[in-house]
């Protein structure tokens, strides 16, 4: 099935990237519905597609996303709404205990208009710089201030944070130091190139990419792909259902100074002794992205994660034990790989493969200065983003089953250390002679605030705001 890419939103397949480093994320609610639909109207003319750019590239990017309450607010009915997955229709403060989002991480805590239901739509706005990203917040605002029954409830800016100097092929970083975005999934049709290391790992050595319908609704998953009867994925009833997805909203704030103080006082217990050892071991790549399966003893200075078969690495074949990059370490947990699997077997990445989720997040906050160990009180983190065609199978499953359980690790109740546990209890081992431990220890990461969003095609965006059903 050929990609209508000209009815995908941007920044779903194809990334803004670094040549749009400003974001802003503006929630709005809807009071009025047919108020609503005009300005909808209005919007979907603006929105950006995942075709390719003709001529000179566009100053900025629009692109929509609604809750269900914002499906509701614009007059969307019942039967219709009832289409959608369940836990789109819950909200993610609803599902906030099962998430891990307690103590200090929940609902009640959250910046003001998150969760609550009163957030509507979300337009996130991307520029090329800081002056063109005031002037397109400028004009937004403009349009919900004159647009009858809309208004603003919350507003989050973002940028990207630069590598280094002297590390241009590195990935720009996140407010820990580590470069970010590095191993996004392969998708056939749209990212065949980046299989080795994006995609399904075979038991023959090679790779494939995953089939788009893991993404993007209206399309062939990997079910489809051995049913048969060739049927297509659960979607929302036409016309909403076909190129759209959902998406996953999270601002999460960093605790760098914590971070760092836990990273140099234990290096000082380390048997190497090497604290930047010690930070990749917790992650599991050197601060540049380099992998530690690839290099355990110190990082690749040219590695860039654009490079060819830069990400193309399993766990089975030459690290089961968690030797070189640990059974606990972030990267190893969120992207398994391989690693659930056993060696030689036909199914050693497929208990993992359909887990797989499109990140889009961008830091926000200034960076805290280097070699500053004390909070500053300043509001810094990331704001996560993620693209799925289920949200239970791939988003909730990953934070769930594998950042907030150790089971499937066979690492107990051990949390993914770098987020650490909102109970004061995240851990980790380090494996070794003898194997060195880190923790008990509180959140470097909490929840400030997240969503549940459904990004429909751009049809069935003006179909929303022509009124569907009505």
């Amino acid at each position: 099935m050929a990609v209508d890419r000209s009815d995908i939103q941007g920044n779903v397949l194809r990334a803004y990237g670094s040549g749009y480093p400003c974001t802003a994320y503006v929630f709005i609610a809807v009071a009025d519905v047919a108020g609503g639909r005009s300005w909808l109207e209005e919007t979907a003319d603006l929105v950006s597609s995942d075709e390719e750019w003709r001529g000179d590239r566009p100053r900025s990017h629009r692109n929509v996303a609604l809750t269900c309450t914002g499906l509701r607010a614009l007059g969307v009915p019942e039967a219709v709404i009832g289409t959608f997955s369940d836990e789109f229709r819950q909200g993610m403060a609803a599902r906030s205990q099962m998430l891990g989002d307690l103590g200090v991480n929940s609902p009640e805590r959250w910046d003001t208009g998150l969760g609550t239901g009163a957030a509507h739509v979300l337009v996130t706005l991307n520029a090329r710089s800081r002056d063109e990203i005031d002037a397109e917040l400028a004009s937004l605002r403009d349009e919900i201030e004159h647009a009858p029954g809309v208004s603003l409830v919350h507003e989050q800016d973002a940028e990207l944070l630069t590598a280094p100097a002297g590390d241009p092929a590195a990935a720009p970083r996140e407010q820990f130091g580590f470069a970010d975005g590095a191993a996004q999934p392969a998708i056939a049709g749209v990212s065949d190139g980046g299989a080795a290391g994006g995609g399904v790992p075979l038991a023959d050595g090679t790779w494939r990419a995953l089939a788009l319908g893991e993404f993007v609704l209206g399309y062939p998953d990997e079910d489809t792909l051995v049913d048969p009867q060739k049927r297509l994925p659960s979607a929302p009833a036409d016309p909403l259902g076909r190129s759209g997805t959902y998406m996953v909203y999270r601002k999460l704030r960093q605790d760098v100074a914590l971070f760092r103080r836990v990273l140099r006082d234990a290096a000082a217990r380390f048997a190497a002794g090497d604290e930047e050892l010690l930070a990749a071991k917790v992650v599991g790549r050197w601060r540049n992205g380099t992998p530690l399966v690839k290099s355990q003893d110190r990082p690749d200075p040219g590695f860039s994660a654009a490079a060819p078969g830069s990400n193309s690495f399993r766990y089975l074949d030459v690290d089961v034990d968690g030797r070189r990059c640990p059974l606990g370490a972030h990267i190893r947990r969120s992207n398994p790989r391989d690693a659930l699997g056993w060696p030689g077997l036909d199914d050693a990445g497929l208990l993992s493969f359909r887990h797989r989720i499109i990140r889009r997040g961008v830091p926000y906050g200034p960076p805290l200065p280097a070699d500053v160990f004390e909070d500053d009180g300043v509001d810094r983190g990331l704001v996560f983003v993620c693209f799925n065609a289920s949200i239970s199978r791939q988003f909730e499953s990953v934070q769930l089953q594998w950042l907030n359980d150790g089971n499937g690790f066979h690492l107990g109740h051990d949390s993914d250390f770098l987020l650490g546990s909102p109970l004061g209890t995240g851990k980790m081992t380090v494996p070794g002679d003898p194997p060195f431990m880190l923790g008990p220890q509180g959140p470097f990461v909490t929840t400030r605030g997240g969503e549940y969003l459904f990004m429909p095609g751009i049809a069935a965006l003006r179909a929303l705001a022509r009124g569907v059903g009505a």
